[in-house]
């Protein structure tokens, strides 16, 4: 009882009840639509066939994407390949910014970079290595995103940021401001401190910049075995599929704007 429970629960809420109720009357118009075109015009004879027919194909695909199983193939099929670590020695450790959220106290990291932040002082602790973070602004009114990591590493892990890069405001600038503070110190390779499904968008950053990086993936994915519990629809899943969907059009973009990496 309790396992239909669970598995119902999900699907009788919103945001999924809307996307049923949206799939039930797209199915319920396209079929009145040819009715209305008369037996043998069939689904799709009118306006109106088509739009119910495309709202039960979109709300369809929607409930796919909230699926465990897609959602595990697609940030899987990003975690795949993290591409091949650096043979250079690294120098420091570089905590790429994510995001960030508010608290009772006003801004702070949120919960990717804080997984970061925890990977990246657990790294410092096992290899002594002094930590860069980068992260500029997100929204107007608000710190810089890296000064709001330095303070959660300080107050947090007991673990001091030698480099503040406070300016960059995506993956490429990342790469391009941290280079550069590294390279002024003397450093020549560093560590890289990601989610899985984000860094290899990220090692390629950082070879276009021609500084070797050797990857730190916070987590990494595991494939998802295809089983009755996958198919069931979670609001929760639609986060892990947005997230993968906006990683393989920013590789791609990447890709188009900058060439492949080398």
């Amino acid at each position: 009882m309790n396992q239909l429970q669970n598995a119902l629960a999900p699907l009788l809420l919103p945001p999924l009840a809307l996307v049923l109720l949206a799939l039930l009357a797209g199915l319920l118009a396209a079929n009145r639509a040819r009715r209305q075109a008369g037996p043998h015009s069939g689904w799709a004879a009118s306006r109106s066939g088509w739009a119910g027919l495309l709202a039960a194909a979109c709300s369809f695909g929607v409930l796919l994407l909230a699926t465990p199983l897609v959602a595990g193939l697609l940030i899987h099929s990003l975690d795949a390949a993290p591409g091949e670590a650096s043979g250079e020695e690294p120098g420091a450790i570089i905590i790429l910014g994510g995001d960030m959220a508010q608290g009772l106290q006003g801004a702070e990291v949120g919960l990717l970079t804080l997984e970061r932040l925890r990977a990246g002082a657990a790294l410092h602790r096992e290899s002594g290595l002094p930590i860069l973070v980068t992260g500029g602004t997100l929204s107007a009114g608000q710190p810089p995103l890296a000064r709001l990591m330095a303070r959660s590493l300080e107050a947090d892990f007991g673990v001091p940021a030698r480099w503040v890069e406070a300016r960059a405001a995506d993956t490429r600038e990342n790469a391009a401001f941290a280079t550069a503070l590294l390279r002024a110190d003397g450093v020549a390779a560093a560590w890289l401190v990601t989610q899985g499904w984000h860094m290899p968008r990220a090692q390629g950053a950082f070879a276009r910049q021609h500084f070797p990086v050797r990857p730190a993936p916070v987590r990494r994915s595991h494939a998802p075995v295809l089983e009755p519990a996958a198919l069931l629809p979670r609001a929760d899943h639609l986060t892990e599929s947005w997230f993968a969907l906006h990683e393989w059009a920013g590789r791609a973009f990447y890709a188009l704007r900058d060439g492949w990496a080398p």
